[in-house]
């Protein structure tokens, strides 16, 4: 018998892929073009983003909670610290701050200080 994945939202096809669209109740629910579900909140003891003072991006928390209503992604936190060069972390600050240089609004700008951009 094959592997049989367990608690995956979406149904597979007839040759072993699965997709999203096939499903009767979509299980990603969406607000335009975005699968993001969850409140902008920057104040109380709830929040998922930082304020632009403190960097802007989302907070750990907000992260979790992205990943708990969007299963199957790998969202992850800012890398701020100190990292080796040509590791997985200055990889992904590099794309980072290459995708981020046109960002010129106020979060932006704070984002990519955070990143060390």
């Amino acid at each position: 018998m094959a592997y049989v994945q367990k608690n995956n939202p979406f149904p597979v096809t007839g040759c072993g892929r699965r997709r999203s669209f096939m499903t009767t109740g979509n299980p990603i629910k969406m607000y335009g073009d975005s699968p993001m579900d969850m409140r902008k909140t920057t104040r109380g003891k709830g929040r998922t983003f930082r304020t632009a003072e403190e960097g802007a991006g989302m907070t750990s928390k907000g992260v979790k909670q992205y990943r708990r209503e969007n299963p199957g992604s790998k969202l992850k936190t800012a890398v701020t610290g100190k990292v080796k060069p040509g590791s997985k972390a200055d990889k992904r600050r590099k794309s980072f701050c290459a995708r981020s240089k046109g960002w010129t609004g106020e979060r932006g700008k704070a984002a990519r200080a955070r990143w060390k951009c």
